[in-house]
């Protein structure tokens, strides 16, 4: 991934990031430093938050935390909890499929971004967007959530 552009953030510019992330996942991003960094090539810009990616912007949406992120600050809300079977395929890349799901959030919402999370440990695994509101994710079959980001991919392994 090639750096476009990359710049210390202005206080309102973090106090908006901070909101945001706060109202979708329920936690306070903790940090010092705050750097917007535009890739070429890429359908997303990052935030690191002490050097590290911490936040990401997909299609132009609201911040949301990424895989590393939401693994830093634990989110309370927007969170889809997968069983030891989905493991592998949702860090690969796969989308979420109900089967796969053991709890999901109510308050998500169809379009909403949300992070998925393995049952045992609680580690994010990947971020995505709902096709469906939360009380309807648990089921027999169907795609639920579309992968857009995962452990292992490019954002996953950026680092300054």
């Amino acid at each position: 991934m090639e750096v476009k552009s990359r710049h210390h953030l202005r206080s309102d510019e973090i106090t908006a990031i901070r909101e945001a992330v706060a109202d979708h996942l329920g936690v306070d991003i903790d940090g010092e430093a705050f750097e917007f960094v535009e890739f070429v090539d890429a359908g997303y810009e990052l935030v690191l938050v002490d050097g590290d990616p911490a936040v990401f912007y997909v299609d132009d949406d609201e911040p949301f935390l990424t895989v590393r992120g939401a693994n830093d600050f634990d989110p309370e809300t927007g969170v889809v909890t997968v069983d030891a079977g989905a493991i592998s395929v949702v860090s690969d890349g796969a989308d979420v499929m109900r089967p796969g799901i053991v709890e999901a959030d109510e308050a998500i919402r169809a379009g909403d971004l949300v992070v998925i999370a393995e049952e045992t440990h609680g580690k994010v695994l990947a971020v995505g967007r709902a096709m469906v509101d939360g009380d309807a994710m648990v089921g027999d079959s169907g795609k639920v959530v579309e992968s857009i980001h995962h452990v292992g991919d490019d954002l996953y392994e950026f680092s300054v």
